[in-house]
């Protein structure tokens, strides 16, 4: 009974720290940038509080604690999985174009807002150091340094992997959302008439009153909502059961403290920074450790965005929608726990950049929410025709309401487009442009190869195998699939007479779940001529060598094929310059060097 209670308990606070980070730290700054253009009056702090409980309801709870997260894959979780999850229900119908389209834009929404997540979270925490009384003069540019140094130790330790620090981030952050409640409570028990704001009428009264300037505040709103979508994204580390729990808390710790932090304006409207005037006034004395506490807290937010990046373009990878990249695998026992070298660097440039370019946190907060409310109404609209398919049609109005809503808060996001907000747009450009220009040109090179069908192959390789001059041992040439043959194989089989006795086409087949391994050995395809298939789940990590040897395979060389493109076409220029930079299959799957043959192919593209 007593280890059921520890891993009931010990899931949670595992939760706390790998998953609610980014949701968890938005009480630093989301009332501090809504009250910096709405004025903090008692009937617009009573309609904002009404309208972030119900946000942080709708958006979170509903749509993704008790919608997305009840469509999982072997536990795994993400974009990627609903659209490999719709792959399988419209089987090739007419809108798998629309639903791949659509993943691919959720995907790189959620990779640009990789970057705006640490650098708000990390300068917000550090701009309270200017309420501490010998560091009120610090210059702006002092604070961006600060912020700069945390996130680049931050990406410095990444190859070392999260596996071992993890396992302090769930007690910290234990201690920040009980910070979070203590805080609130401690105001709330001043003025307890604050708990009326979260009935939804008072939200209503504000959109009355306020009219189209109250719709377009949504766009403040959603920064209270940001990193509810990595309750579903990182379903896969900790299981469906856990992250619930844990929201549970969370979702409490959150409200009263955003209900104390609006007794606390009442009182003091004039305050710049919310919770941090807040926490100042209740105990001084407890201002600095709050304010580590703060700085940790960001930390470990920005960490479990980056490893959720990592497992994205992971995914990715291996789904075949973007180009190969060096990975390393951190830890023996954990399958998520990645680090991407290429990845890593690129991302904390622009977390510095992004950081010098904005200056301030409620600047930042101006190009923040359009990645997250395009994130949330991609999910909706792909939870919808999913529940409208399976046996769970009565979800599937529910997921319709929830994207209308969704929708609502996207078009209010969109009036920050002239302030910053088309940052987020070029930030998701970037991923966006490289799947579309990686999945068009595979497609297209491999027209442009002009593979040959198995049987016509085999009539040339039986003649020459006939001859009898060939090479003693075992040759592997690796195919996309056994009976297509690719020209770099007729190249070396059929020109160049590159036969061995044993010849083994080995094809590596990504199935539709996220784990589980299996291979298939067939002999005498044709004479000497054997085929191996692996099929391996989308987020698994195989070992070749292992299972060549499992099946008795002792390889002598390795072939695989190498594409030379000559085009005029720019795309197509691009996607050869990506093919030059990007690490090859046999590089990414880590086979010996020693036995590797590379074999060239000129292709006009």
């Amino acid at each position: 009974m007593s280890k059921q209670v520890d891993s009931f308990w010990g899931g949670i606070v595992k939760s706390m720290g790998l998953v609610f980070g980014d949701i968890g730290t938005s009480p630093i700054y989301t009332l501090t940038v809504i009250f910096a253009i709405t004025k903090p009056t008692p009937d617009n702090i009573y309609g904002i509080l009404s309208l972030i409980v119900w946000t942080l309801f709708i958006l979170v709870t509903v749509e993704y604690a008790w919608l997305a997260m009840s469509l999982g894959r072997k536990g795994e979780g993400g974009t990627i999985v609903l659209k490999e999850i719709l792959v399988r229900l419209l089987k090739g119908g007419r809108y798998l174009g629309v639903v791949s389209f659509l993943s691919f834009i959720g995907v790189s929404l959620l990779l640009g807002d990789g970057v705006i997540t640490p650098a708000i979270s990390i300068l917000s925490a550090v701009e309270g150091l200017v309420l501490i009384p010998a560091c009120a003069n610090i210059p702006q540019h002092l604070l961006i340094l600060f912020a700069g140094v945390i996130a680049i130790t931050l990406f410095v330790f990444q190859f070392k992997g999260t596996d071992k620090v993890a396992r302090a981030f769930g007690p910290l952050m234990v201690l920040w959302f009980a910070a979070l409640s203590l805080s609130g409570a401690v105001e709330i028990v001043r003025d307890p008439g604050i708990v009326r704001a979260i009935s939804p009428w008072y939200a209503i009264k504000f959109f009355l009153e306020n009219g189209w300037s109250g719709f377009f505040v949504l766009s403040e709103v959603i920064l209270c909502a940001t990193g509810g979508e990595a309750l579903y994204a990182d379903m896969g580390h900790l299981g469906r059961k856990p992250i619930l729990r844990a929201w549970y808390f969370v979702f409490a710790a959150l409200i009263i403290n955003y209900l104390g932090q609006g007794v606390f304006l009442m009182a003091h409207p004039e305050t710049k920074n919310t919770l941090f005037g807040m926490v100042q006034s209740q105990s001084p004395y407890l201002y600095i450790p709050f304010l580590v506490l703060t700085v940790l807290a960001t930390i470990i937010a920005s960490q479990a965005l980056i490893s959720g990046v990592f497992s994205i373009v992971y995914q990715g990878i291996t789904t075949r929608i973007m180009p190969l990249m060096k990975v390393d695998y951190t830890s023996s026992h954990l399958k998520s726990q990645i680090y991407i070298g290429s990845v890593n660097w690129f991302l904390m440039i622009l977390v510095l950049f992004i950081m010098l370019l904005f200056q301030k946190s409620e600047n930042l907060a101006a190009a923040y929410g359009l990645a997250v409310t395009g994130t949330m109404a991609i999910t909706g609209i792909m939870m919808t025709i999913i529940f409208a398919n399976t046996t769970k049609k009565w979800k599937a109005p529910i997921a319709a309401l929830i994207t209308v809503v969704d929708f609502v808060f996207l078009i209010a996001n969109l009036n920050k487009l002239p302030h910053g907000g088309y940052w987020s747009l070029i930030l998701a450009g970037v991923p966006f442009g490289t799947i579309l220009i990686w999945t068009k040109g595979q497609r297209a090179l491999y027209r442009a190869l002009k593979p040959l069908d198995a049987e016509t192959f085999l009539l040339s390789y039986e003649q020459i195998y006939a001859k009898g001059k060939n090479i003693p041992g075992t040759g592997l040439f690796f195919t996309r699939e056994w009976n297509v043959v690719p020209p770099y194989v007729v190249h070396c089989m059929i020109r160049s007479n590159i036969i061995y006795e044993r010849n083994v086409f080995i094809s590596i087949m990504r199935t539709d779940e996220p784990f589980g391994i299996g291979s298939k050995l067939t002999t005498g395809r044709g004479t000497g001529l054997d085929s191996f298939e692996i099929f391996a789940g989308y987020m698994e990590v195989i070992d070749i060598e292992g299972l060549l040897k499992k099946n008795g395979i002792i390889e002598k060389v390795i072939f695989y094929g190498v594409e030379d493109i000559a085009t005029n076409n720019p795309a197509w220029s691009v996607f050869s310059t990506i093919k030059k930079l990007t690490p090859n299959f046999v590089q990414f799957n880590k086979l010996p060097a020693s036995k590797l043959q590379g074999v060239l192919t000129r292709v006009e593209m």
